[in-house]
């Protein structure tokens, strides 16, 4: 009997004459639901692991350590309070496991899981009756404000959406108005960081007997999967939960909104509060963060920041995804759909298939709308193997370290790299959901799909999220390491206009790109001709897993 098996039979009551409820992955909070309502005494979770879920791709070490781990600690916490706890391993879908428990039990309650996957899994379940899927509390919008806020659309905006929750809540708002005069102070928190202040240091965490037995499962059980494993920078207790938070509000929210979009060498993260992975499986509360963020003395503009995240983006790109069914139903079409889930690239890096299992009634690999056609392999570099960009690279070995980076570094390093090689939006999708600790389908689809890399056109963004080497040297300190010079001979910006130019007919009617095709068309045939060089060139070299030099493009 190992460490958590043991504490748990000492800890667990008498699961007679409960009322019994599934509690999945993304759900380990008693704060909401049924554990929030209901005397513990009367209650029974049921938590599964499955090794069916984690296989599905080839998911980082670190995000199935921090699901483990959390999952584990809150079932002690919760048989500590008086709950009684059904802890299932086994190698099925989870509506295997719950079918043969409601044979017993009869019909168990669930709230409605955010990932989209899950709730197909069920879907059987709870058409039988055997599951009753009950609402969702922890989010903090409904659909009727996301219709009401998106009334223009589809295409759908979040300053709109954003607009109406902050007018219904009345948050940041004062006599009707916004705070200091207007809804967003995005356009201020746009400044580079240039050493001041000096960014914290996350904080760590003790390696418990509970830890150490998740990372000797990891180590064996999912030996394959990719990634580095590091279990002090995992939170997993409620206390360490709260330390992460009060790290966040004390050392990183006072210096957040200006810097927010900064990138640096000597942190990953700056002054971002790291809690989205914990948010995502309700270890946080959403509604706890933002009140306490209002409450805090800290300059309005990093408040309204981190609210716009939470209150807005998050939200936003929620009820996006459940409103299109995960991009399957769009306004005018339905995109093709993967049969299997996809690995990121990892066959193409690795030479060999992902060894995860899929069968026929298992939850399909998702929606695979392309508007610009793009459909290129994503490359090895993505997966560790150099590229010569040191920005690509930097921020792929951190990702590939700790599971994690800042919203920037995703969208105008990774994203957009990977949007100038005319990837298959699916594929980076993938990539991010197998890479990030906080990935889930409701947000990573949305985010890649949508903003990262214009796969969905301008269904939730008023154009491409793409830009050369003036943007990353400006924002950053990337560029001082590396082999190229982003005012001579960077083949990003090379990368930035041939993009352009394959896809000017596609964009030439948005009104946001008028400007920047009028100076691609003043670019010069020769101009052009050597972008269009230089994209081949760099395109062929980081397929076959080889890095780009000046040498390689033949510049000097």
């Amino acid at each position: 009997m190992g460490f958590f098996t043991k504490r748990l039979a000492e800890k667990n009551p008498d699961p007679a004459g409960r009322r019994w409820l599934f509690v999945p992955y993304d759900q380990l909070s008693d704060r909401i639901g049924p554990l929030a309502k209901e005397e513990p005494k009367s209650l029974g979770i049921v938590l599964i692991e499955t090794p069916w879920k984690g296989h599905r791709r080839p998911y980082h070490k670190q995000k199935l350590a921090l699901i483990l781990v959390n999952l584990r600690h809150f079932a002690l916490e919760q048989a500590s309070r008086g709950v009684a706890v059904k802890h299932v391993v086994a190698e099925t879908p989870y509506h295997d496991v719950l079918q043969e428990l409601t044979k017993e039990w009869g019909p168990v309650r669930v709230m409605a899981p955010a990932e989209r996957e899950l709730r197909e899994d069920l879907k059987g379940l709870v058409h039988s009756g055997a599951l009753t899927m009950i609402p969702h509390e922890g989010w903090l919008t409904t659909p009727e404000q996301f219709r009401s806020g998106a009334k223009k659309g589809p295409p759908w905006r979040m300053d709109r959406f954003y607009r109406k929750v902050r007018q219904d809540t009345g948050i940041l708002m004062t006599k009707g108005k916004p705070l200091g005069g207007k809804l967003s102070f995005d356009s201020e928190n746009r400044l580079p960081w240039k050493g001041e202040p000096i960014p914290p240091k996350p904080p760590s965490f003790p390696v418990d007997p509970l830890k150490e037995e998740v990372r000797e499962l990891l180590e064996g059980t999912f030996s394959h999967h990719p990634g580095r494993l590091d279990m002090t920078a995992l939170p997993g207790t409620a206390k360490e939960a709260e330390k992460l938070w009060s790290w966040a509000k004390r050392e990183s929210l006072p210096h957040f909104g200006p810097y927010e979009d900064a990138m640096t060498l000597r942190s990953t993260g700056l002054f971002h509060s790291r809690v989205s992975g914990l948010l995502n499986i309700h270890r946080l509360l959403p509604s706890r963060v933002i009140r306490e963020v209002l409450d805090m003395d800290i300059p309005l503009s990093s408040k309204e920041g981190f609210v716009r995240q939470v209150l807005g983006w998050r939200e936003f790109v929620c009820h996006v995804h459940n409103h299109t069914d995960g991009f399957r139903n769009l306004p005018g079409h339905n995109p093709p759909v993967a049969k299997q889930p996809g690995d990121g690239g990892y066959s193409t890096w690795k030479g060999s298939r992902w060894k995860g299992k899929s069968r026929a009634k298992d939850p399909d690999g998702g929606a695979k709308p392309s508007f610009l056609s793009c459909d290129n392999p994503l490359p090895p570099a993505f997966w560790g193997e150099k590229s010569g960009l040191f920005c690509l690279d930097h921020v792929i070995s951190c990702v590939w370290a700790e599971g994690y980076s800042h919203h920037i570094t995703r969208l105008m390093i990774l994203a957009n790299v990977a949007t100038l090689l005319d990837v298959s939006p699916r594929a980076l999708t993938d990539w991010f959901w197998v890479a990030y600790t906080d990935a889930y389908d409701w947000v990573v689809e949305p985010n890649v799909l949508g903003m990262g890399t214009y796969g969905l056109g301008e269904l939730t963004i008023t154009k491409p999220y793409v830009s050369g080497a003036a943007y990353i040297n400006k924002m950053s300190d990337y560029c001082e390491s590396c082999a190229f010079n982003p005012k001579k001979n960077c083949p990003i910006s090379n990368l930035y206009w041939a993009f352009l130019n394959r896809h000017e007919k596609a964009l030439q009617n948005n009104p946001r790109m008028k400007l920047v095709l009028a100076s691609l068309r003043k670019r010069g045939q020769n101009r052009q001709s050597e972008d269009h060089r230089i994209y081949s060139k760099v395109k062929d070299l980081l397929a076959s897993g080889e890095a780009v030099t000046p040498k390689s493009l033949g510049s000097s």
